[in-house]
């Protein structure tokens, strides 16, 4: 009896290998880091893209959040030294300049001289982010994972696999990786459904110990709360100062004030908002 296939077995068996590597995907090369200051974390196939350049903010412009804006600036500059630092949860009121304080902060403290890289993972491919630390791991730079608006539902199991970045698991957390997320929930979830889940549940305090605990783990809570008029007009005076805008006080005020009451909110995107509106009607390029 022959050894050898025959050509039907052969392409079963080349299906089978094929359909293998495609569940089961070789490691990402490690990119070269030194390419770009920031990356964006994509799968199928999995891989690091390089960001030319980064949509933010100065940080002398982020106005109204000076307690957040020091803490999480001594927590980076900590972890680029290569001291202990804590993953960092930005949460409450929209608008209020989470996401634009992250990014502003990684600029802050990769401009001091460190080898600092952004990394920025959607909440959607956090199953995948075992092996994103894994290649991370090997690195010499040091890198802020960086999750935008992360929350999760009733039925979402995502949370199991941040897990991995904020406890690391058996390996533990490489030493290399700090994790930063923002979100309107102080526990990711939404309060109705905490509620729900314990008056439910046979006991109340384990059915949403999991979930809840999951912000815990955070060590860093930096709470956005909504800013005072004083603060809105503060934010567009540093807008104009920084951008060259020259405008009468009151004629500001009267129009900014306007403009935040056909909003309905007040906040540091409205504020902005109304100062891209300005600068257009100047003829100003931002």
């Amino acid at each position: 009896m022959s050894g050898a296939l025959g050509p039907d077995a052969a392409q079963s068996l080349q299906r089978i290998a094929e359909a293998l590597e495609r569940r089961y995907p070789a490691p990402a090369a490690a990119p070269d880091f030194a390419a770009a200051e920031a990356f964006l974390w994509q799968v199928s196939p999995d891989r690091l893209m390089p960001v030319p350049e980064v949509n933010r903010v100065d940080l002398t412009l982020l106005q109204g959040i000076d307690r957040s804006r020091d803490t999480l600036l001594e927590n980076t500059r900590h972890f680029a030294r290569g001291l202990p630092a804590n993953n960092a949860l930005l949460w409450g009121a929209r608008g209020m300049g989470k996401s634009s304080l992250v990014k502003a902060v990684h600029a802050a403290v990769a401009a001091e001289g460190h080898p600092l890289k952004l990394v920025e993972v959607q909440r959607e491919d956090l199953p995948s982010v075992g092996r994103l630390l894994t290649l991370l791991r090997g690195a010499s730079e040091r890198f802020v994972l960086f999750c935008d608006d992360l929350s999760f539902s009733h039925d979402d199991q995502h949370y199991k696999s941040l897990k991995a970045v904020l406890d690391g698991g058996i390996e533990g957390r490489p030493a290399n990786v700090v994790f930063y997320a923002t979100s309107n929930r102080r526990h990711l979830m939404p309060r109705d459904m905490i509620e729900n889940e314990r008056s439910t549940a046979i006991s109340p305090s384990e059915a949403t110990e999991e979930k809840v605990s999951l912000s815990d783990r955070f060590g860093l809570w930096l709470g956005f709360h909504p800013c005072s008029q004083d603060e809105y007009l503060g934010m567009i005076r540093a807008y104009c100062a920084a951008h060259g805008i020259e405008i009468e006080p009151e004629t500001l005020r009267a129009e900014a004030i306007e403009w935040q009451a056909t909003r309905g909110a007040r906040s540091g995107r409205v504020a902005w908002q109304y100062f891209t509106d300005l600068a257009a009607r100047r003829g100003i390029r931002i």
